[in-house]
Order: C-alpha cells, then structure tokens, then sequence
C-alpha cells in the first residue's frame, strides 16, 4: 500500500512511500517535459530532505510523468532571470546548487528512472543518483552555451558521472547524447526497454533490500569520501576506523551472526 504524504503541497512534485521504504519522488510537469523553476527547485529540496531524514525510507526513486525526464529550467523562469541582477541570480543559483547537494548526498541509496529528453538541470538530477535506468528513447544534453550559460552548479557532478574529458566537449558543443553514448559514458547504468523500466528498477531495489541499511549508507559515504582523496596514510586510518566502527555496530554483529546462522539478517522482511 502506498502512503501519500498530503503536506507536499506543490502538486508539481509527488512524494510516495511504500510499505518496503521505497520513496518515489516523481517530476509531475508533463505538458512542460518537467522543466523546474524556483519553486519546483525548493519542493525538490524538501522532498529529498524528507527522504534523507525519514528512518522508514531505505531507497528513493527519482522519476517523471510523461513522455520526457526533465527538460532543464522552465522558459517562464528563464524570462525571469533574464532581469534579474547578480545578487539575484546568485541567490537563484545558490538554491539549485542546494538542491542538487541535497540529492547527490542523500544518505539512502538514489535510482533515476529515465526516459525521454534529460536536458541541462535534467542531466544534473541523473548525475547525482548513484544508479541511473534509462529507456532507448532518452537523451541527454549540456545546453547551455547554446544560450550563453554554462553548466556551473551541475558542473562537479556531471564531471564526477562522465569524467574531465568528455566534459571537457560535451559542455562546450552542447550535442546530444544518446542514450546509448550515455552509458558508455557512466552517465547511464543500465539501458533497457520501456516495458523493462519498472521490472529492472525492481529487481536493483530486491538487491539492495537485502543489504543492512546503515551499510548501505556508510559504503554510499565511503565512495563519496574516498573517490577524489590521495591513498595515503591518513585515508589508510580513516577506512580502517570506518571497518572497525561497522564491525562493533549493531547492524554489523547481526549481519555477521545471520551470515554464520545461515539465517536471514533481521533488516530483509
């Protein structure tokens, strides 16, 4: 049974969890490709904050109504912006930049479910999921030198996802990518049908529901800690206190005793 959560009053954002603590939070924007806005930038926010705080969620799915992902910022917000000064603009940039902080260091395993066009901020959400499923049908696209931007808030993500050098182009020509070229990229996890979107989503969550939520969050940490830090003899300590600390846990005792119990672990229902 799902349970709505009625006091995510922007109707551009839904907000679902289910008995297994699977969070779905869905871009509802279709007749716009779910382009965002300053407003749709502060629900996303609080929708991905309630996710990392609720202790009842274990795995959010970031998905879109309709035929496109999300199409990037809305024409009417961009109109906007066009008068506005710096300090408005600043304060603007500061809350997608919060946003995307947000997901990219949600203390719960992310999956981008994706299909259709995936544009600028689009590309940016997917960047900061740890799995991404996407459809034959997605494309991807760093758009904004074609107006004179540039991708600066998704910046260190997206290059975290593709690496420097694909960037180094795909932020300066603003081509579109295939959903194919997506995922030889990393952008991409896995590429399947449209049929096969849910059915491949499900079986990731199975596997990661069988997994002991706080190790789960802790390996998500230690990736995010580790990937860009030199292997040195602080780094060495700091990943030893870490194995140490989930060994003396709770969650890691009973992980531990279920494994040599030949039992289930009390985490998988």
């Amino acid at each position: 049974m799902n349970k709505e959560r009625p006091h995510m009053e922007n109707q551009s954002i839904q907000y679902q969890l289910n008995d297994s603590g699977v969070a779905t939070i869905t871009l509802n924007r279709p007749d716009i490709h779910n382009a965002f806005d300053d407003t749709i930038i502060a629900a996303l926010t609080a929708a991905f904050k309630m996710a990392g705080e609720d202790p009842a969620v274990r795995i959010v799915v970031l998905a879109a109504s309709g035929k496109s992902f999300c199409a990037g910022g809305d024409l009417n917000w961009m109109r906007r912006m066009a008068g506005y000064n710096y300090e408005e603009n600043l304060r603007d940039a500061n809350a997608l930049a919060d946003m995307l902080r947000t997901l990219n260091y949600l203390p719960k395993p992310t999956i981008a479910r994706v299909q259709g066009a995936a544009y600028g901020g689009g590309v940016g959400l997917v960047a900061c999921c740890d799995i991404a499923v996407a459809s034959p049908d997605a494309a991807f696209c760093l758009s904004e030198v074609k107006v004179g931007l540039i991708p600066a808030t998704i910046g260190p993500y997206v290059v975290r996802a593709i690496g420097q050098r694909a960037s180094r182009r795909y932020f300066t020509t603003a081509e579109l990518i295939s959903a194919e070229t997506a995922r030889e990229l990393g952008l991409v996890s896995e590429l399947v049908n449209n049929e096969e979107l849910d059915n491949t989503i499900a079986g990731i969550i199975k596997g990661l529901l069988r997994n002991g939520p706080q190790a789960v969050a802790e390996a998500k940490r230690l990736v995010l800690d580790v990937a860009d830090g030199e292997i040195n003899a602080e780094m060495i300590a700091d990943t030893s206190q870490r194995i140490a600390q989930t060994r003396g846990s709770d969650e890691g005792r009973e992980g531990l005793t279920a494994f040599l119990e030949k039992r289930k672990p009390g985490w998988i229902q």
